[in-house]
């Protein structure tokens, strides 16, 4: 209960600020959509999270019915947000928190609750969701050995979504004057679009619900074809959003479609959010937005998109927003038109070579050591020929005792050899089979090498 008393203006205690999050409009981003485009900025809650509103939810009900007794401890699988949210309720009445996180998971979301006295468990990801090692399984096992404990299960909670129903759902209905026609939003457990969906839709029957998806999730098959289709599921970075499971929180009858946005989309828009928005979100925000802009033919100049962000971007300053991360995913584009462009990712690295003389077992131990496929041979000064992996392997299969001759008897033709100007196009060209590299000479009259692999890390 808000207090005002003597002009002094004060919450009991944290969990009171839980809720009453802002909308906002998205103006440089969606500035090509013909609707109104409002985000509901989640990130105002205690915890930084829309999951703080169903943790005070679950562990209410879990108190009013009994499940959750005095000095309990609480379990949950969760990717970050809803173990923030369990922490603070559990700080602020008495019980022990264990999170059991997937190890995709930003390290930031592990180390803030450790910080706010979580024990955290770290399980695999890519296992099935009913492997030992899996979190679900893994917060099961847990919950049936330790004395006095109870297991959330966010997924199939009703609770979850009845938190949205409450709060969610009436918020968005009272700030946009009832003129709300879409509600966009990612999704995990289901909770927030089935929660705040089945309300709005109650005021309004029309109200569309789009629910965020991403590739390596079943939902969207799913809800169009009623087949849990287990080719749908493999590994993806995106954080928040996409099952390989069905939660009984997710209310398909209530959803109207589902949209599908890639890794690569949900961390470029969750970046242009902090610099063209100013506002500093998480993974899935970037998936919401960019779910939108992919859909905006359906809108028109009346309609008023309400956009759901999850979280806050400091979870993500050691993953999205960091520079070299994404790069090495290649989610950052570059300007990479020539050979140059290319080897300067790699031009901290001196060209490896062996020497005709020198014996085969020579050069395996470099390709060993260097953890490469392919390399130069060096005879009387010049490039003169060249060995791969497969020349060596093909070598010694019909003949062991070749690891002790000169590489000189064994060496194929010399690589291909470029200027630094070479377009990406020209080198191309040069790889085929039986050429797996090319190099290139630099102005500075140093060589360097370009493989198969680079070229393959070259394109967008």
């Amino acid at each position: 209960m808000y207090k005002q008393i003597n002009l002094m203006k004060y919450y009991n205690n944290i969990l009171e600020t839980i809720g009453n999050t802002p909308l906002v409009k998205i103006n440089k981003i969606c500035k090509d959509v013909n609707a109104l485009v409002l985000a509901k900025i989640e990130t105002s809650n205690p915890g930084n999270s829309v999951k703080d509103r169903m943790a005070l939810q679950m562990i209410d009900d879990a108190e009013a019915d009994g499940r959750l007794k005095p000095g309990g401890t609480i379990i949950e699988g969760t990717s970050g947000n809803t173990g923030m949210g369990l922490a603070l309720v559990a700080l602020l009445r008495g019980y022990h928190l264990i999170c059991v996180l997937s190890d995709k998971q930003s390290k930031e979301k592990m180390d803030i609750l450790r910080a706010v006295g979580a024990e955290v468990h770290v399980c695999p990801t890519n296992v099935a969701p009913d492997d030992p090692r899996s979190y679900y399984s893994v917060s099961k096992r847990l919950a049936s050995e330790t004395p006095n404990s109870w297991y959330v299960n966010q997924y199939d909670n009703p609770s979850n979504a009845k938190a949205h129903y409450l709060s969610t759902g009436p918020e968005i209905w009272e700030q946009t004057g009832g003129k709300i026609t879409h509600f966009v939003v990612g999704v995990g457990t289901g909770g927030t679009i089935s929660g705040a969906g089945k309300f709005l839709k109650e005021q309004n029957p029309n109200i569309k619900l789009w629910g965020i998806d991403t590739y390596g999730s079943v939902f969207k098959k799913y809800h169009e074809t009623g087949e849990f289709d287990e080719n749908e599921i493999y590994p993806y970075i995106t954080e928040g959003i996409g099952e390989d499971i069905l939660p009984k929180n997710v209310d398909f009858s209530v959803i109207d479609k589902f949209e599908k946005v890639t890794d690569k989309d949900a961390a470029v828009y969750q970046r242009m959010l902090a610099k063209q928005e100013g506002i500093f979100v998480g993974n899935s925000a970037g998936s919401a937005i960019k779910g939108v802009l992919q859909l905006k033919e359906e809108l028109t100049k009346d309609d008023v998109v309400v956009v759901l962000f999850h979280d806050h971007g400091s979870r993500y300053v050691g993953k999205m927003f960091n520079d070299d991360w994404m790069k090495e995913r290649g989610f950052l584009d570059e300007n990479i038109l020539t050979a140059g462009d290319l080897v300067a990712k790699h031009g901290d690295q001196s060209l490896v070579m062996v020497y005709g003389e020198e014996l085969v077992s020579h050069a395996i131990e470099k390709m060993r050591q260097f953890s490469i496929s392919q390399i130069p041979v060096i005879k009387d000064g010049k490039f003169a020929g060249s060995l791969d992996d497969k020349k060596v392997y093909q070598s010694l299969v019909d003949n062991p005792g070749l690891k002790d001759t000169p590489i000189s008897s064994i060496m194929m033709e010399p690589f291909p050899m470029v200027k630094e100007d070479a377009t990406i196009e020209q080198v191309s060209k040069l790889i085929s089979n039986d050429v797996t590299a090319v190099l290139v000479e630099l102005n500075n009259g140093s060589h360097h090498i370009i493989t198969r692999q680079d070229l393959i890390s070259a394109i967008r």
